[in-house]
């Protein structure tokens, strides 16, 4: 055999198995899913907690200000009345005793009958009471998806919902959203 046959005998050889190779790649590539088929879907929740502030109108009571605070008109006034009804009793000396001792009778009945009507003289007003309440809802922050490819079941967590399928590239899932053709 002359060196050129056998040259050409190799070149072939070459060429032979640079095509099979290219064709089992190519039957490779073209078998490969070109998408995962979803099996379920179920979305990924948090509870999200909302401030506001919550304020209503309130009756409220309070004490009357006083404007005698050591009670001077009770005290005269009932001196006044019991040294009066004092007088009315007895004779002489008696008559003077009974109306000193009506005067500090009365004086103090006075005194605390002024007390016992402001401790009960309140004054009414409208108040803003306002308090912090949370609204709850629920937010969806990703999904939870089951998904069959090439025989085999898997999960994934997505930011978005695929729908019934996943694009798949080279093996491997297409895990981001797919812009529509422009």
């Amino acid at each position: 055999m002359d060196n050129s046959m056998i040259k050409g005998i190799a070149i072939g050889a070459v060429a032979v198995v640079a095509v099979s190779a290219s064709g089992v790649v190519g039957y490779r590539a073209f078998n490969q899913p070109r998408y995962a088929e979803v099996l379920a879907v179920k979305d990924v929740t948090e509870t999200v907690k909302t401030p506001r502030e919550e304020c209503a109108d309130v009756q409220v009571q309070h004490r009357a200000p006083v404007k005698d605070q050591n009670r001077i008109a009770g005290t005269v006034i009932g001196g006044v009345v019991g040294g009066l009804l004092g007088s009315t009793i007895g004779r002489g000396s008696g008559k003077t005793l009974a109306t000193v001792a009506g005067a500090a009778g009365g004086g103090y009945a006075g005194n605390t009958v002024q007390k016992s009507m402001q401790d009960r003289d309140t004054t009414t007003r409208t108040e803003q009471r306002c308090k912090t309440v949370y609204d709850t809802s629920e937010k969806v922050v990703g999904y939870d998806v089951s998904y069959r490819l090439a025989g085999k079941e898997d999960n994934v967590r997505m930011d978005y919902n695929p729908g019934e399928r996943i694009p798949v590239k080279d093996g491997k899932l297409q895990l981001q959203p797919q812009e529509p053709p422009k």
